[in-house]
């Protein structure tokens, strides 16, 4: 379950587990809800995570669709280097932004 927060204008979704494909459903369940809730920006806060795999990152990419046709934005923040490199390497950065955590 993950942990979402509303501040002001953006929605903050802290997923307390893995995005992987045994839990990939629920989170897309959640992300919609977030996403129907969020007014202009969706945050997805990566910094539980340690592991996302290609169900979860097209869980993400979904996301990131569905705002988009409705005029809002996605940005993923506290992503692990590990992730950070996977996503770059996808080109996913060109999309939507991520921030690499510190």
């Amino acid at each position: 379950m993950s942990e979402i927060i509303r501040e002001n204008n953006k929605t903050i979704v802290r997923p307390a587990m893995d995005i992987v494909a045994s839990m990939a459903e629920d989170f897309k369940n959640e992300l919609l809800t977030a996403i129907n809730d969020c007014e202009e920006k969706l945050v997805i806060d990566l910094s539980g995570v340690e592991m996302v795999d290609s169900l979860g990152i097209g869980v993400i990419i979904a996301a990131h669709n569905t705002l988009t046709q409705q005029g809002k934005q996605l940005k993923v923040i506290n992503v692990s280097k590990d992730i950070f490199g996977l996503f770059s390497t996808m080109r996913l950065n060109r999309r939507f932004t991520i921030e690499e955590a510190k």
